[in-house]
């Protein structure tokens, strides 16, 4: 079904923003406004949605690359939407092209490149490099 793909794929996902998304999480310190962390979750989340239902079930996608700028600030209580365009399939690598709004206005831009895995293969790889892994004592 992967194979079913297409630039120009459009998806949006809408949250609204509370405590756990603000930036004053991080350390305890910061902001009560939307964080850049929280930004990109969103957008990955969006582009992951995007495509789970065109991938096989023993496939999932990875991010491997994320570019951000974020604009401007979105207080807590306000919605947020991330819209991700599919722009470009490289066989296994796509790439979207992010916009995020809040309530007023664009609050931020980017991009997310994902690569589309094997599940079984790819937990396979993690376990062994666990395997392999000497943790300091």
């Amino acid at each position: 079904m992967a194979d079913q793909l297409q630039v120009g794929l459009t998806f949006e996902k809408t949250i609204t923003v509370t405590e756990n998304h603000a930036a004053r999480h991080l350390a305890g310190k910061g902001i009560r406004v939307f964080s850049t962390p929280e930004m990109v979750r969103l957008m990955e989340e969006c582009a992951l949605e995007a495509v789970l239902p065109y991938l096989q079930p023993n496939q999932d996608t990875v991010g491997i690359r994320v570019e951000m700028r974020h604009l401007a600030a979105t207080p807590m209580g306000m919605k947020v939407t991330a819209r991700c365009t599919l722009v470009e399939i490289d066989r296994r690598r796509l790439v979207f092209k992010a916009e995020i709004h809040d309530e007023m206005e664009k609050v931020g831009e980017g991009m997310n490149e994902r690569f589309i895995v094997d599940k079984e293969k790819h937990e396979q790889r993690i376990a062994e490099k666990v395997a392999r892994w000497k943790p300091p004592a």
